[in-house]
């Protein structure tokens, strides 16, 4: 397939202030898209002017969610754009549209597609350490029917967003709420695909946690609401007793490139054992209140990695250790944004730089 480009005249003014970025509020000039068709496949591939979309008010995306994302970052170094693991990103969408009943991508036309997007709006990309280009492909159907069934046209497309960090806070230890009614996914249904519906199901509870004065919601399984799964937009870690304890990857939580990530350089790089195995929250606790839990953190793309100071469940509250960020947080936390910036020598081939 061919990569038309799509030049405009009509460019926005850049930023002037990086410190106010903010997260995912102000886009780039230009976008890629490409079309689906059944029985044609994916054609028309364009870079061209970020603009909005015209849609039919019966396009089966807005009726029955038929859509899937990823988000990665483009980083600025003395060298060039770092990407962090994108062909990862690719991949992980494919998985999301098999499940999703939706047509995959041909991973290393859209990563070329992205290279090409990027070179064109290289300028956006902030340079203030801690900011970063937000990448966000997409995919939807967008059918003009009401049936329910799988879509037989779809559209795909990356936006760009310069961003600051995605918590105000910065790096501060933050608190969370555990959720003990509401359930985001269970095994079997699209927990494990970065679906749109899955974080709609969890708008809820997220905005009972942030008027509670939480940042963030620590889901537990959708069966027993006994074991914990992952946080509202992060994979979750408990290090205790000098091993780190992550939900195993059995279909209800998203398969994390960080968290992968971490699992490799606490095993490889800092020399602390992992197991991926089911936890219970109660454990959690027991293990706070006998000096067990020595740190608790999240991972994800956004975030990168997000220290927890303390956890609320029920009716009891947790400090984790003294509420301050741990040292096995802080390790990974500068090695992967160092290897990110490229400050941090990559040994495991994650980074790619244009």
């Amino acid at each position: 397939m061919k990569l038309e480009v799509v030049r405009t005249s009509n460019l926005k003014a850049k930023p002037q202030d990086e410190t106010k970025l903010g997260f995912g509020r102000l886009f780039t000039d230009y976008m890629f898209t490409m079309q689906f068709e059944q029985g044609k496949g994916w054609y028309d591939a364009k870079i061209r002017p970020f603009e909005n979309f015209s849609l039919s008010p019966a396009c089966s995306v807005l009726h029955y969610s038929q859509t899937i994302f990823e988000g990665l970052k483009a980083y600025h170094t003395e060298a060039g754009m770092n990407l962090f693991r994108p062909w990862d990103n690719f991949r992980r969408m494919n998985i999301s549209a098999k499940r999703m009943c939706m047509p995959e991508v041909d991973e290393e036309f859209v990563l070329q597609s992205l290279d090409e997007l990027l070179k064109i709006e290289k300028d956006w990309v902030p340079k203030t350490p801690g900011t970063s280009l937000y990448i966000r492909p997409t995919m939807m159907a967008v059918d003009p029917f009401l049936g329910v069934s799988a879509g037989k046209n779809y559209l795909f497309y990356i936006i760009l967003s310069p961003v600051g960090a995605y918590y105000e806070s910065g790096l501060e230890p933050v608190d969370i709420y555990v959720e003990d009614e509401y359930v985001r996914a269970v095994d079997g249904g699209t927990g494990f695909a970065k679906a749109g519906g899955n974080y709609a199901a969890s708008l809820l509870a997220g905005e009972i946690a942030h008027k509670k004065g939480f940042a963030q919601v620590l889901w537990l399984d959708g069966k027993e609401k006994k074991y914990v799964q992952e946080v509202g937009s992060m994979n979750i870690f408990f290090k205790i007793r000098g091993e780190l304890v992550t939900a195993p990857l059995a279909g209800s939580i998203l398969p994390g490139i960080t968290r992968d990530s971490v699992i490799t350089l606490s095993r490889d790089v800092f020399g602390t054992p992992v197991r991926e195995e089911n936890i219970a929250i109660a454990d959690v606790f027991e293990q706070n209140a006998s000096g067990g839990l020595e740190e608790v953190f999240g991972t994800g793309t956004a975030a990168v990695i997000s220290p927890v100071g303390g956890m609320t469940w029920k009716d009891k509250d947790i400090v984790v250790a003294d509420g301050s960020m741990g040292e096995l947080t802080r390790k990974l936390y500068n090695t992967l944004t160092g290897m990110q910036y490229g400050v941090v020598k990559d040994d495991f081939g994650w980074i790619k730089t244009l």
